[in-house]
C-alpha cells in the first residue's frame, strides 16, 4: 500500500509553490480558510491569490470549521478539490456535499474509542475519514492506536501533532493518508528543509525495495 500524505496549513506562495514542483509532492495540500483562531489561517483574497498557483498532482483541501452560508458562497468557485470539514454535523455535511458537488473529508477530533465511532453518522457522506486531535489549531495527539483494529469503508487520514521524526512504518500500518502541519515549521513558519524531509521519508517508504 502506497501512503499519502497531506501537508496541511500552508499560507504563503513560495512554500506551496515548492511543494507542488516537488518530485514527490504530497497528495494533498490544505488551506485554514474560515478558522482565524488559527495562526495558519488565510484570508480569502490572500487565499484566491494562492490557489492561482497551479496545483500540478496534488489536490487543494479547504479547511472548514462549521463553515456558514456566507464563506461557502465565497469559496464555491476556487479550485479546491476537497472540503475538509470539523465540528459539521452529518445533515449539514450531506447538504454542502451536494450543494457544492465537492468530495468531503469528515474530520473527527478524538480523545476516546467512542469519538473514533463517530465516522459511522458519515459512512454514506465522507469520501475521507480524518481522525484528529482535539486542539484545532493548537496540534494536539492523540492516540493513533485507537484505530488500529476498525475495519473502515474507505481511506482513512490521521493527524495530530504528527512530526517527522516519527515511525512512518507504524503510521501505514493503520492509516492510508498522514496528515501533517505543525510538524513541518520552525518558529511557526513552514520550514522547506523540513518540508524536504519529509516528502523525503514518504518517498522512501513508499519505494525502497
Amino acid at each position: 500500500m502506497i501512503l499519502k500524505s497531506k501537508i496541511c496549513g500552508v499560507s504563503d506562495s513560495a512554500t506551496l509553490k515548492y511543494i507542488v514542483n516537488h518530485n514527490y509532492p504530497p497528495k494533498f495540500v490544505g488551506f485554514i480558510t474560515n478558522y482565524q483562531k488559527s495562526k495558519r489561517f488565510v484570508p480569502l483574497e490572500k487565499l484566491k491569490e494562492l490557489l492561482k498557483i497551479d496545483k500540478k498532482n496534488s489536490k487543494y483541501v479547504s479547511i472548514l470549521v462549521n463553515p456558514d452560508d456566507q464563506i461557502l458562497e465565497q469559496i464555491k468557485d476556487l479550485p479546491f478539490d476537497y472540503y475538509q470539514l470539523y465540528n459539521c454535523t452529518p445533515v449539514k455535511t450531506e447538504a454542502i456535499k451536494r450543494k457544492y458537488n465537492i468530495k468531503i473529508i469528515t474530520a473527527l477530533t478524538v480523545e476516546n474509542i467512542d469519538h473514533i465511532n463517530n465516522y459511522k453518522l458519515y459512512k454514506d457522506i465522507a469520501d475521507i475519514y480524518l481522525f484528529d486531535g482535539k486542539g484545532y489549531e493548537k496540534s494536539v495527539s492523540f492516540d493513533h492506536s485507537l484505530i488500529k483494529n476498525i475495519n473502515f469503508d474507505k481511506e482513512v487520514m490521521i493527524a495530530g501533532n504528527i512530526k517527522i521524526n516519527e515511525n512512518l512504518e507504524n503510521l501505514k500500518k493503520i492509516a492510508d493518508i498522514i496528515d501533517i502541519s505543525g510538524g513541518l515549521e520552525t518558529s511557526g513558519l513552514k520550514d522547506i528543509s523540513k518540508i524536504e524531509t519529509f516528502l523525503q521519508k514518504i518517498k522512501n517508504l513508499n519505494y525502497e525495495t
